[in-house]
């Protein structure tokens, strides 16, 4: 089998866009070209990689699982274009940061453009992502920085964990603004939004409901914290949302109260074992870590996971 990486590099353009046509866009070649390329790939690897179903591309479970070995060797030769660039154009360096969805919206651009102010020549490389693979990347050299969800699943990372209180959320009309503090009897009754089984946060909250002997009426399941103050604007339920979510929402339509006992988000900062930091991240690092910790509830420097 001899793969070439134009074929890796059209297959992940086609995952990460959906479409054919977003992958031309993105590499800025013709979507022949992208189509034929494909075909190469799934000839080569004797794998069918997509259903063709009125047009549109459904990835297989090969996909998947193939695009998750891909990713890293793709964003792992960008950022190597990337370097030439800016010893080509003479930039001090590149700020290379990933984090997780919720901070994407409006903590760290705020920060990476505070950061950026008095540096005009930065080039700045951003991700958002799950914390797993941020994770990965991280330990691979990819991205200097990476801000996760708890817990960490590699012993191969420094980290400083920071703990946060999320805030009950219920739609504007709702009669729990007549109360200060909600608590799990108060709220035994109203559906709630809540994250997938596995995130700690609907851990967190399904224990403190068993503890008081209150039901917990979960209503709707998603992923993203946008998507649960999106529901709670719609009249759908009440969900435990963190801060950052809260903070930088421009919109109405919602009230929030403190949760007793509180549900805690805990994220961390991490960076490589073994891997000096350069100096325009170290610059960060120092930005970033009071500027996160001013949303805590309190700190914790961890020794790696072994």
């Amino acid at each position: 089998m001899s793969l070439r990486f134009r074929q890796l590099q059209a297959f992940h353009a086609i995952m990460e866009t959906g479409t054919v046509t977003g992958a031309a866009s993105v590499l800025g070649i013709s979507q022949p070209g992208i189509s034929n390329l494909l075909a190469q790939l799934e000839r080569e690897a004797r794998l069918p990689l997509f259903e063709r179903t009125k047009g549109r591309l459904l990835p297989t479970p090969e996909a998947e699982l193939l695009y998750r070995e891909v990713d890293t060797v793709v964003r792992g030769l960008d950022h190597v274009a990337q370097a030439v660039s800016d010893l080509q154009n003479k930039h001090p360096g590149q700020l290379q940061v990933a984090a997780p969805h919720l901070l994407s919206f409006g903590f760290m651009p705020r920060e990476i453009a505070r950061f950026a102010k008095s540096r005009p020549n930065l080039s700045v490389s951003f991700q958002s992502q799950y914390s797993s693979k941020i994770q990965e990347w991280v330990i691979s050299g990819l991205f200097e920085i990476g801000i996760v969800e708890m817990p960490i699943l590699h012993d191969t990372l420094n980290y400083q964990v920071f703990h946060f209180e999320t805030m009950a959320t219920f739609p504007d009309n709702s009669p729990l603004a007549d109360h200060d503090v909600l608590t799990p009897d108060l709220l035994e009754n109203e559906p709630f939004i809540v994250m997938g089984p596995e995130h700690q946060t609907h851990r967190r909250t399904r224990d403190i409901f068993q503890a008081a002997g209150c039901s917990w009426n979960t209503r709707i399941h998603t992923h993203l914290s946008e998507n649960l103050l999106s529901f709670v604007k719609q009249g759908m339920g009440v969900a435990m949302i963190d801060p950052f979510t809260v903070t930088f929402d421009g919109e109405s339509g919602y009230q929030t109260r403190p949760f007793r006992p509180a549900v805690t988000l805990d994220l961390a900062i991490i960076t490589a074992k073994g891997r000096p930091l350069s100096t325009i991240a170290q610059e960060f690092l120092a930005q970033l870590t009071p500027a996160i910790a001013s949303y805590a509830t309190h700190s914790e420097t961890g020794a790696a996971a072994s």
